[in-house]
């Protein structure tokens, strides 16, 4: 048990690290795209910028308003902080995954908490810039994760199982992105839409809301709200992997599988206009949901009717 918290204590550096470079890469990317250089000043090709920018919002000065209720305002990033860092418990260690027989609910569970603690920064808060910007992300969090539900319970009747151990084996030689790609682009999209990134970066919209819910965030605050938002990107990238590019043993290739979608989200914020609210709502409830609906009962009807052809057609995929 020890050991398994040491462990657990060096992924949570390791990810925060991680964070820290993927800013740097999303910065330089982002720069390339806009045809301009990115951050090449701080270190080596501006390696140690990312570190200076959290010095610098470390060293800014907190300020509080009178009306603010302060416990709450202050809880809210720790607490946002600490749920997306409960995400990472299901990623593989070296002796496997942890012993979770249903991870799907475990992530399911935590999405819907996460939405409460952007409710409360807003509320806390005492803006009307913030309370507008806690209201669309709680709308649009609880929107995409209804569909999302049902897709990602697609794959996993597939799999007839809610363990990722089972996911694993089931894709081992036959990645789920060949015969599931309409699904998994419906997925893909729905992720950027629960991580509010461009094209549906309402929440944030500088242009309507000032920033969005973490207005009167800055200083250390921020740098939570910050690193969260960063480290639930790196995991919903893992998750798509796991999901449809299959697990691999060797886990540096794994390791590319999961950078080619982080460099996929940011190639997306570089070349995409925001998309207009009220279509983004109608997309899911008029759209998404009725498709993953659909999808979900034609997988299901197909798994009872052929149940030991499905089964064995994948077995013999993966001899």
């Amino acid at each position: 048990m020890l050991m398994n918290l040491i462990i657990y204590l060096l992924e949570i550096i390791m990810i925060l690290i991680s964070v820290a470079f993927f800013t740097l890469m999303e910065r330089k990317l982002l720069g390339y795209i806009h045809l301009r250089k990115g951050p090449n000043k701080v270190g080596l090709i501006g390696l140690f910028q990312p570190f200076s920018d959290a010095i610098k919002l470390l060293k800014k000065e907190y300020f509080f308003m009178f009306s603010m209720n302060i416990y709450i305002y202050m809880f809210c990033p720790l607490m946002m902080l600490i749920l997306s860092l409960f995400f990472w418990i299901i990623y593989p260690m070296i002796d496997g995954f942890m012993e979770l027989n249903y991870e799907l609910l475990f992530i399911m569970s935590l999405l819907s908490v996460s939405v409460y603690s952007l409710m409360m920064m807003g509320w806390s808060s005492n803006s009307i810039y913030s309370m507008l910007g806690s209201f669309r992300s709680v709308i649009q969090s609880i929107s995409y994760e209804v569909s999302m539900m049902f897709l990602f319970l697609v794959i996993f009747i597939m799999v007839m199982s809610l363990n990722f151990i089972d996911l694993i084996i089931y894709q081992s030689k036959f990645m789920f992105i060949l015969i599931l790609f309409p699904l998994s682009m419906m997925i893909l999209v729905s992720m950027l839409a629960e991580l509010n990134r461009s094209p549906f970066d309402f929440v944030e919209g500088e242009s309507e809301l000032v920033s969005g819910f973490n207005v009167e965030f800055g200083s250390g605050l921020f740098t939570l709200i910050f690193l969260s938002e960063y480290a639930m990107m790196i995991f919903m990238s893992f998750l798509f992997s796991l999901f449809f590019l299959g697990f691999s043993n060797i886990i540096m290739l794994f390791s590319f599988k999961i950078l080619f979608i982080m460099l996929l989200l940011v190639w997306i914020r570089g070349i995409m206009p925001r998309y207009r609210y009220d279509k983004l709502m109608m997309l899911t409830w008029k759209t998404y949901l009725l498709i993953s609906i659909n999808y979900l009962l034609l997988i299901f009807s197909i798994k009872c009717l052929f149940w030991n052809n499905f089964d064995n057609f994948f077995k013999m995929l993966n001899i």
